[in-house]
């Protein structure tokens, strides 16, 4: 049950949005509590990373992307420059956990990192509602600028909550679709 939550919070969000009900100051599909809802998620993966003992490691370390930002080198990037950022540091990480996730022999953590995973593939699928332009993943992710290396589990899994709650918490508020219309 637990393993389905995020899914079913996106695909309310989705029915939401796709139901006239009443006028709503922004979309459904905007609504940051979603995005909330998936960073506790990856601090809890997180936390049961950290209570691991056995069968829990990266068995080499794993290309991420960078999670800080510069807000004043943000702004003066174009839309298009936001969207590749964001959605080749999703891609990253998702090729971070695919990896993680065949070095992890303790199976009690894989349902917290197929989670991981469904939830990024979520937020690709806000991204491509909000018509931001789909991501071509390069031949290797050697290719892709402002990245760096984690060599263990809990690392990645902090990237992860970071770019979350950075980059792509960042890009959702820049969504012109998420504007408010100012009257």
């Amino acid at each position: 049950a637990l393993q389905h939550r995020g899914l079913l919070a996106f695909l309310l969000i989705v029915l939401e949005w796709t139901q006239p009900s009443l006028p709503s100051p922004l979309r459904p599909i905007c609504d940051l509590r979603v995005l909330n809802h998936f960073i506790k998620e990856a601090q809890d993966a997180e936390a049961a990373m950290k209570l691991c003992s056995e069968g829990c490691t990266l068995s080499d370390s794993v290309i991420v992307p960078q999670t800080t930002v510069e807000f004043d080198v943000w702004e003066k990037k174009s839309a298009l420059a936001k969207a590749q950022e964001v959605q080749s540091g999703l891609w990253l990480l998702q090729e971070a956990f695919n990896f993680l996730r065949t070095s992890v022999t303790n199976t009690a953590l894989h349902s917290h990192i197929d989670n991981s995973v469904r939830n990024l593939l979520s937020v690709n699928a806000v991204l491509r509602s909000l018509n931001i332009q789909e991501f071509t993943p390069p031949a290797s992710a050697a290719e892709i600028e402002g990245t760096w290396r984690v060599s263990t589990a809990t690392e990645l899994l902090q990237v992860h909550i970071n770019f979350l709650r950075g980059k792509v918490r960042l890009i959702l508020l820049d969504a012109q679709a998420c504007q408010q219309d100012v009257s």
